[in-house]
């Protein structure tokens, strides 16, 4: 996907994140999952590190030295988006308490993610 298709998608769900309520937590997990997804390949594309054909899914998908390469690159961002993701086995499949709690976690790394992507190359 084009790079700027990725900021797109990434403010797109950010303003759609604006309508959830607090009862909705598993979808504010599952959008800054996506939206944090998005702004990692925007940064990654705008940095040339990867090209605009070659995007990252999910970090835990990645074989281990493309995810140390995108590392090296973004470390904080890739990091953020790592947490984020471990979120979601735990509380959009799983079942444990505190899922609003998990949620505000996540909407607090996808911010981080998002002024991360945004820097200047």
């Amino acid at each position: 996907m084009k790079t700027e298709n990725h900021r797109l998608k990434a403010e797109n769900i950010e303003t759609s994140l604006r309508f959830l309520g607090k009862d909705d937590w598993e979808m504010k997990i599952e959008a800054a999952m996506l939206a944090g997804t998005h702004w990692a390949n925007y940064a990654l594309h705008r940095r040339g590190v990867t090209s605009d054909s070659e995007d990252i899914v999910h970090n835990s998908m990645l074989v281990v030295n493309m995810l140390r390469k995108y590392s090296l690159a973004e470390g904080a961002l890739l990091g953020a988006l790592t947490e984020i993701e471990e979120l979601r086995p735990l509380y959009v499949r799983g079942d444990l308490p505190d899922g609003s709690r998990a949620a505000a976690r996540a909407l607090e790394l996808l911010q981080l993610i998002s002024a991360l992507a945004r820097r200047p190359p």
